[in-house]
């Protein structure tokens, strides 16, 4: 029985759909597996280490990443991508108030995150240096959709910028170096709440 010409075309592009969902799900597991390598090893864990957590061969590491500073921007990048997705997640969930609270902390999960990655993009490598733009890109406009819908809401104080409040929650999480985040929730918490409007005031 002979095949048509439209019936390869459609088993090519099944066939191709399927390799690229293969291979994103090898990227994501890498990514997954070199978050946690990184938070335990640092970022000079071995390349093998990596591929065996996300159970892929070493090949297939290098070709999504010939390079290590390459693996360390894209988890970067993911755990930006994250941090920034979350806000509207948040405020379909909450009111106004809350979604901010609750992304604030979510961001302070960002910040302990990234302290495994601190040293590597602290290197002054050049292959870091779009990343500053890339974080302010995607998180400065994700808390000030939060911040204005409480500001419209009448919950939180109007007067403050997303810059202010990022620089904030960073500064606090540097307060905190020995891995305590519960303080660092606790103070993040406190600097919510100074936002809040209150009655008569």
């Amino acid at each position: 029985m002979h095949t048509t010409s439209q019936e390869e075309g459609v088993a090519g592009t099944t066939s191709a759909r399927g390799k690229r969902a293969d291979a994103q799900r090898n990227l994501d597991r890498l990514l997954e597996a070199a978050m946690d390598v990184f938070a335990k090893s640092g970022v000079d864990a071995p390349v093998r280490e990596i591929a065996e957590r996300a159970g892929v061969g070493v090949g297939t590491f290098y070709r999504h990443f010939p390079q290590r500073a390459d693996l360390i921007i894209a988890v970067m990048k993911s755990q930006i991508d994250a941090c920034a997705d979350a806000a509207p997640l948040l405020a379909a969930e909450h009111d106004a108030g809350e979604a901010l609270a609750r992304w604030m902390q979510r961001y302070v999960d960002f910040i302990v995150t990234k302290r495994g990655l601190s040293g590597a993009l602290q290197s002054g490598s050049a292959a870091y240096a779009a990343l500053p733009d890339y974080f302010y890109s995607r998180l400065r406009p994700a808390l000030s959709g939060l911040l204005q819908a409480a500001v419209a809401q009448d919950v939180i104080r109007p007067g403050y910028e997303a810059d202010e409040l990022l620089r904030a929650v960073a500064t606090l999480c540097k307060a905190n170096p020995d891995e305590d985040t519960a303080a660092t929730r606790r103070m993040v918490g406190l600097l919510v709440d100074g936002l809040r409007c209150r009655p008569g005031a």
